[in-house]
């Protein structure tokens, strides 16, 4: 293969979120923060899918539509997570399958965050935008699907239960601006401002500047 013809391909098959992050993201992100250096860029390192399955407790069909369920959406096979130890309180044994969980890495990572803006934000109900409070201080975002139908690859008819999973996006952003521009300029549907920070106040209106 021509080294021509593998840039073309590589072009084709390179993921829009990533070709945007590259072509676009990364020389804004660098004007914005004042950075000589491209690899100094905060970029995605990885998103991880969780959802919790508590009462897959004894029922092994429950846990299988839960990992068919993370597989169809991340295109990826779930790894399920067991409780650490026995909680009396809860029923819950030592070793006893509590969850699943899939990382995603690299193309599929960009691909899915694809998918989430374009796709599955959109069907949500009375969808808003996300809410910029959910960072964890370390310029990683958290947000939570309360039900698995917004995503389409799931086939309705092959699951008996409705699953939420909380999404965690993870950045290389030292500080959640950093963050919250990175993710905003990858099209990620924010709320104009967070509540309780100065530095994305809502735009005073005309009548306010002028009284």
């Amino acid at each position: 293969m021509s080294e021509n013809t593998h840039s073309a391909v590589t072009q084709v098959t390179q993921p829009r979120v990533l070709a945007r992050y590259r072509q676009e993201v990364v020389s804004e992100l660098m004007n914005r923060f004042g950075l000589d250096n491209p690899l100094a860029v905060p970029r995605l390192s990885k998103i991880v899918l969780n959802m919790g399955i508590g009462r897959a407790k004894g029922d092994e069909k429950v846990l299988k539509e839960a990992q068919y369920v993370l597989g169809a959406i991340s295109g990826q096979k779930p790894v399920v997570t067991r409780a650490r130890k026995s909680i009396a309180g809860f029923a819950v044994r030592a070793r006893a399958p509590v969850g699943c969980m899939v990382t995603l890495r690299r193309h599929r990572m960009y691909e899915f965050l694809d998918r989430l803006i374009s796709i599955v934000l959109p069907r949500i109900r009375d969808f808003r935008g996300l809410s910029a409070d959910s960072f964890d201080g370390h310029g990683n975002y958290t947000l939570g699907i309360r039900e698995h139908f917004v995503f389409p690859e799931v086939d309705p008819d092959a699951v008996d239960h409705v699953y939420g999973m909380h999404i965690t996006v993870c950045t290389t952003a030292k500080a959640d601006p950093e963050a919250l521009e990175l993710l905003t300029l990858l099209g990620m549907p924010f709320k104009q401002w967070a509540q309780g920070d100065q530095r994305f106040r809502e735009p005073e209106s005309e009548e306010t500047q002028q009284s």
